[in-house]
């Protein structure tokens, strides 16, 4: 927690000097962010907005200053946005916030017992709280011929420029797409290049897509959206290695069945890992990510942690990992407010979002666990839902294009409340009443 006198009072910010102990000055040291993404600037602002009128640094280590993510799979990639559009902070803004905004700087390693940062050019930063907003990697594809030219993945802007660039030589040149992994973003990124004209295979290890995340019923409807838009779509579909050309470019893959997929381009997206390493080789307790509590507080008292490189602890001593834009901002204004000394627990229902044509894919709430599910609405129309439920308790609702349910049913969650399995299969149900008061 960030000392009393460093929070804004209507007398005024009044520094304080030095720390019990003699430890170094937190008006010298402050709080650094490690990460400018989502999560990283959420923090600064809401340390700002809280009070806090201390020294507050953000370093990032790419070059770019803070932007968006979720439209480099879509808009970006199709040319429909401008670099300018993608801006979440000016760097100016920030500054006229008192945020420190440090670019192209990596963070070498976290000295606990000095309470410090090493950076990789040899200097060093104290701090007297520090925030992880590290994000996630995507998981490498460890198979031969994964190092070759081509062979992509998709996380930041660099990445998205990458891509786009050689989605246009497939379009120029008329050679294929090969998508290896049918989650969210291997998605969008098909449905993307279907959008350019690009000819596009997706390869899906499991039996079905999103299947750790969508009810069968939704899955085969996401197979047969992709098929209709010209997707090749192959479940099942064990890789045994990626073809690679003389001239070190990749040509398309082989699978352990013996045929082969052809391809100018991979896009390997077959999941994130936690960009956890630095808490990790500083002690902290990391399993499949940074682990907190409820306010993003680390096994570290002068440590905090939000976004995706995180593993929040529950009650029952399970780990949740989300990925979300929601999660990266709810959980740095929790962290926020417990550096400010005070409870601020993310414990509201989780939501998700994916675009894929002209279809919205809306999630709230998580439906591991369920076991029946009811439809509202029709699939063939193209705007429905589907209510999750482990007994007679609502889990989850996945809307496609119907934003007002999307929204209601966030509510529900919020509140506890589960209309029957019978309520939510029928249309006519008024499900706001049962929001109303008495």
């Amino acid at each position: 927690m960030i000392p009393p006198s460093l929070i804004q009072s209507s007398l005024g910010a009044q520094p304080l000097t030095l720390e019990k102990g003699g430890e170094p000055s937190s008006e010298a040291s402050g709080v650094l962010i490690i990460g400018a993404g989502q999560a990283g600037v959420q923090a600064a602002e809401a340390l700002r907005s809280g009070g806090y009128a201390g020294p507050l640094t953000v370093l990032g280590e790419e070059p770019h200053p803070p932007y968006h993510r979720p439209p480099l799979s879509k808009a970006w990639l199709c040319g429909e946005l401008q670099a300018a559009q993608l801006l979440m902070r000016a760097p100016e803004a920030l500054a006229r916030k008192g945020i420190d905004l440090r670019l192209g700087v990596p963070v070498q390693a976290i000295e606990r017992a000095q309470r410090r940062l090493r950076l990789a050019d040899g200097s060093s930063l104290p701090y007297a709280a520090l925030v992880l907003a590290t994000g996630a990697s995507p998981r490498p594809l460890a198979l031969p011929g994964a190092q070759a030219l081509g062979v992509l993945s998709l996380r930041g802007l660099d990445d998205a420029t990458a891509l786009a660039a050689r989605l246009a030589d497939c379009q120029r040149q008329q050679q294929p797409l090969l998508v290896i992994g049918g989650g969210f973003i291997g998605l969008e990124v098909a449905a993307s290049a279907r959008k350019l004209g690009v000819e596009v295979t997706v390869l899906e290890a499991a039996p079905r897509l999103l299947g750790r995340v969508l009810a069968p019923a939704l899955s085969d409807w996401y197979a047969d959206l992709h098929r209709h838009h010209g997707v090749q779509v192959r479940l099942g579909a064990q890789l045994a290695a990626l073809e690679t050309g003389p001239d070190g470019q990749v040509r398309g893959a082989w699978l352990q069945d013996g045929s082969h997929c052809p391809g100018a381009a991979v896009l390997v997206g077959i999941g994130v890992q936690a960009n956890d390493a630095l808490a990790q080789a500083a002690g902290l307790d990391c399993e499949r990510g940074v682990v907190v509590d409820a306010c993003g507080r680390s096994s570290d008292p002068h440590i905090y942690a939000a976004g995706d490189c995180t593993a929040r602890r529950l009650p029952d001593g399970t780990l949740l990992r989300l990925e979300s834009v929601h999660n990266a901002t709810e959980q740095a204004k929790s962290v926020a407010a417990a550096i400010l000394g005070q409870e601020r627990p993310f414990v509201a229902t989780p939501w998700f979002w994916s675009e894929q044509y002209d279809k919205k894919l809306q999630m709230a709430g998580l439906s591991a666990g369920a076991d029946h599910w009811v439809l509202r609405g029709t699939m063939d129309a193209g705007a429905f839902s589907l209510y999750h439920f482990r007994g007679p308790r609502l889990l989850a609702v996945d809307s496609v294009n119907a934003t007002r349910e999307h929204l209601q049913a966030r509510k529900l969650l919020d509140a506890g409340l589960s209309p029957t399995p019978e309520q939510a299969a029928d249309p006519a149900f008024d499900l706001a009443s049962l929001l109303a008061p008495g």
